[in-house]
């Protein structure tokens, strides 16, 4: 497994991470269709990892994202996320372009624009959000330009 740079554990009942202890070359982890509730245990793969795929889990929390440093892409659509807060968490990752959030209940009751909008001015890097591009426009209207 040392060598390791994709590993897919999707729809697999898995409830919890478990430390990847010698998975020093992992770049993309997909766990989609689970039922984990928090992100932990990531510190053995912060270095390497650059993917991260948790959609359809149970996970309100963003804490466990931030020594992330070379993340770039996250994938955490119908999950429990609550609050706009915890996006917050998101910005000290300086690589993070794409981001995927939808389903999540900080989306209730807002326009597809105005959740996009929340998105960007929380993670002023990304580049797509919900499968789509930052437009021009949407960056000036969180910058007030």
């Amino acid at each position: 497994m040392t060598r390791c740079r994709h590993l897919s554990l999707s729809t697999n009942c898995i409830d919890r991470l478990i430390p990847l202890s010698g998975m020093k070359k992992l770049r993309i982890l997909s766990l989609g269709r689970n039922q984990i509730k928090k992100i932990e245990k990531l510190d053995d793969v912060s270095d390497s990892l650059e993917e991260l795929w948790l959609s359809y889990n149970t996970i309100t929390s963003l804490d466990g994202l931030s020594g992330l440093a070379n993340l770039t892409t996250l994938y955490l659509s119908n999950n429990q996320i609550k609050n706009w807060d915890e996006l917050d968490k998101l910005s000290n990752l300086p690589k993070l372009r794409d981001v995927l959030f939808t389903g999540n209940p900080i989306y209730e009751g807002l326009s597809k624009e105005e959740a996009r909008l929340n998105v960007l001015k929380r993670i002023r890097n990304v580049m797509k959000i919900d499968g789509d591009m930052v437009k021009q426009t949407e960056r000036d209207a969180v910058t007030g330009q």
